[in-house]
């Protein structure tokens, strides 16, 4: 059973070695019979706009919506800051802190048994289709030296560990939320897995499954990972955000961007996502409407 713990700022220091250590040692670890060909390289994928198009938590987040997990009013925040992460490009840290918030008010009280049960659905639903073909070939291409692939990301660990094996990678490190007796109690074990978190998790794991770091590879979109890309020996910008290309042109970084026209359609996906919201959070208020009537 894990322990209480409150958040933290994710400008603390100590919360960020406190949720990546809590990461790693909720990691699913594989127990495969045979070991990995190459048992010391990983690579390790971001999940939101690397892997999959948007966020993976507003599709978990708009699923359970409609499955009556919470309300209007929470349900239209989270469209908001996803127009608002496709608006800017980069993510604003009270847009994290938020988000942290939400999600831990999305579970709260529900059992662990039921969120990974509906986010199979979810996942089936909302996020299948959006896994981009050529983020997956990437880690394929590690799958087949022998290498394990790991997924590291802000969102639940359930849902990224729903990920990780609907795409027959290894496993997740995810952000931790504290659960008793089967229940979540709306705690975070540590802190959100965001930014310096991500790096200290995936030392913590190359620590524990004897990973050579500078043989590994980590692939992202945002200039957030930073920290983690810088820990390995081969970083990849993947749909980068404006300062991270820069920074991996001016490092030889490899880059890959799989989004088709992006520069004469950014204002046009901008003004979808802000209409995006604002035409949820409009239906979304008809619903309820209709459910009180």
């Amino acid at each position: 059973m894990a322990s209480a713990r409150h958040p933290k700022s994710p400008a603390d220091a100590d919360g960020w070695t406190s949720a990546g250590e809590a990461s790693a040692a909720a990691a699913e670890v594989e127990r495969a019979l045979v070991v990995p060909a190459d048992s010391t390289a990983a690579a390790f994928f971001d999940v939101d706009n690397t892997i999959i198009r948007g966020a993976s938590l507003f599709h978990l987040a708009r699923g359970l919506y409609q499955r009556d997990f919470f309300s209007t009013r929470q349900i239209a925040g989270a469209a908001w800051q996803q127009a608002a992460f496709r608006l800017l490009g980069v993510e604003d840290p009270q847009h994290v802190a938020q988000a942290r918030s939400n999600a831990l008010s999305f579970i709260q009280g529900h059992p662990v048994t039921e969120l990974e049960t509906l986010a199979e659905e979810i996942f089936d639903e909302a996020m299948a289709h959006r896994i981009w073909p050529g983020s997956r070939a990437l880690a394929q291409q590690h799958l087949d030296r022998g290498q394990r692939v790991w997924l590291v990301t802000a969102a639940p660990v359930e849902i990224a560990r729903i990920i990780a094996r609907r795409l027959g990678l290894t496993g997740a490190l995810g952000t931790v939320s504290e659960h008793v007796d089967g229940v979540y109690t709306g705690f975070l074990v540590g802190d959100l897995l965001h930014g310096p978190a991500k790096a200290e998790a995936v030392r913590a794991l190359a620590d524990q499954e004897g990973f050579d770091l500078s043989r590994c590879a980590a692939y992202s979109d945002s200039s957030n990972d930073l920290p983690l890309l810088l820990l390995v020996g081969d970083p990849c910008a993947v749909n980068p955000d404006a300062y991270l290309r820069e920074h991996a042109q001016l490092q030889g970084w490899r880059v890959h961007d799989y989004r088709t026209g992006r520069r004469a359609a950014r204002m046009g996906l901008a003004a979808a996502a802000i209409g995006g919201a604002v035409v949820g959070g409009a239906t979304a208020g008809v619903a309820l409407r209709r459910r009180l009537r």
